[in-house]
């Protein structure tokens, strides 16, 4: 090969490498370019979503309270709805309730059932009772009733209600006054002084009551707590009494009652418990001014009651009773000894002196746990208006019953052995 030829095919490699060099300079350029081309994109697509996802957040808690918004709504809605209903049945049953509770309680049935309304009851307390023995339906529609029709002046007494007789019948009646005493198949009269368990013996000899039902019904815990309910300001002080035989004891008062063939026992008796309170009524805000409660003066007077008949002896004896609780002295009363042993005897012993009881008030100071008796007016009186003196002991002479009294044991005993043991 020429020279010529030589460099001609050298020039021509030249040329072919300078072409390629540049071809590749292009396309490495081109390839910069579209990858900074690529990156200006990205970028972009990164600020796009940076912003839509910062839009997105503050757009959350807007969405969440709109959410939460229409959950309460729709709580509200069913509350409301719920009310609805529950406000519609119950005027329903309100109405219903009050239609029946108008009528009659047994249409049906005929049979009389003897009532006793105490003296200063009001509508209520009627309604109260009548609804009790199942002559009524319902107390408070009873005296919603009254009040409506204007039903005023009813009077205590004892009736005969059947549960067949409308609301305007047992109101006219009531108006119109109880039974009659010679309507009465028995009249009882409860002297003064007589204990439960004496009482329970009249009750059984003069009517078809037991004895053992009557004494049930004075242990009766649900039949003291109707009456405590109805006598608050009486019995209030003896449901607080610990260790009580009876708690009715001292409570039964003393007078006459009538007795209606067919009645309930609980029908009897509560007229003795509102007698009580009846004659009490007079003295509460008194014996409310004193230094002792309700309980602890009948208490009291059930011993003045026994121990003195005439009236100034008993508030003798009230205020030697008082001189003995001011020193912590027993009350040493031989009528409390013959309640503990429950028997009745005119001479109580040595041996019986130690009888185990809380009633034992030579062994126990105080007035012991309730009553001995039932005591009558007089002897509340006494105890409520004693006559002062500085005695510690009285003595009864068995034969005239005069009562004598002394300020020491050694005249004390000098007056028994003259009086007593003669």
């Amino acid at each position: 090969m020429s020279n010529e030829q030589h460099e001609e095919k050298s020039m021509k490699d030249k040329v072919m490498d300078s072409l390629k060099a540049s071809e590749k300079e292009e396309n490495e350029t081109s390839t910069n370019n579209s990858d900074k081309q690529a990156t200006r994109t990205s970028s972009r697509n990164d600020k796009n979503k940076k912003i839509k996802s910062t839009t997105s957040a503050v757009d959350t808690p807007k969405k969440r309270r709109q959410k939460e918004d229409k959950i309460v709504s729709r709580i509200a809605t069913i509350v409301v709805v719920t009310l609805l209903i529950v406000l519609s049945i119950s005027g329903y049953s309100f109405y219903r309730h009050v239609t029946e509770s108008l009528a009659p309680f047994d249409k049906d049935n005929k049979e009389m059932v003897f009532v006793e309304v105490p003296v200063g009851s009001s509508n209520k307390m009627i309604g109260t009772i009548l609804e009790d023995h199942k002559i009524i339906k319902d107390g408070t529609i009873f005296n919603f009733f009254t009040k409506f029709n204007n039903y005023s002046g009813f009077q205590a007494g004892r009736y005969q209600f059947s549960p067949s007789m409308t609301l305007d019948e047992i109101s006219q009646q009531l108006k119109e006054g109880g039974l009659a005493a010679d309507q009465a198949d028995a009249r009882l009269t409860i002297p003064e002084g007589y204990d439960i368990n004496q009482i329970g013996d009249i009750l059984e000899k003069e009517t078809s009551f037991k004895k053992a039902d009557f004494i049930a019904l004075m242990t009766d815990d649900a039949f003291f707590d109707k009456l405590m309910k109805q006598y608050p300001e009486l019995l209030t002080d003896a449901s607080k009494a610990k260790g009580v035989r009876y708690r009715l004891e001292g409570y039964l008062f003393p007078a006459t009652y009538d007795y209606f063939e067919g009645m309930a026992i609980e029908d009897f008796v509560s007229p003795m418990v509102g007698k009580t309170n009846e004659v009490l009524s007079a003295y509460y805000e008194q014996i409310e001014e004193s230094d002792w409660n309700v309980h602890e003066v009948l208490t009291l007077a059930s011993l003045v009651e026994k121990e003195g008949v005439e009236d100034m002896d008993r508030r003798m004896i009230a205020q030697v009773f008082f001189n003995r609780l001011a020193i912590d002295m027993p009350l040493q009363s031989d009528i409390a000894i013959l309640y503990a042993l429950g028997v009745h005897k005119e001479l109580v012993t040595y041996a019986d002196l130690e009888v185990d009881s809380p009633y034992n008030l030579y062994k126990h100071t105080g007035f012991g746990p309730g009553a001995f008796n039932n005591p009558g007016e007089n002897a509340i009186q006494a105890v409520l208006n004693p006559e002062k003196n500085s005695y510690y002991y009285f003595v009864a002479d068995l034969a005239t019953g005069k009562v004598y009294f002394s300020e020491t044991l050694e005249e004390h005993n000098r007056l028994v052995e003259q009086y007593v043991n003669k």
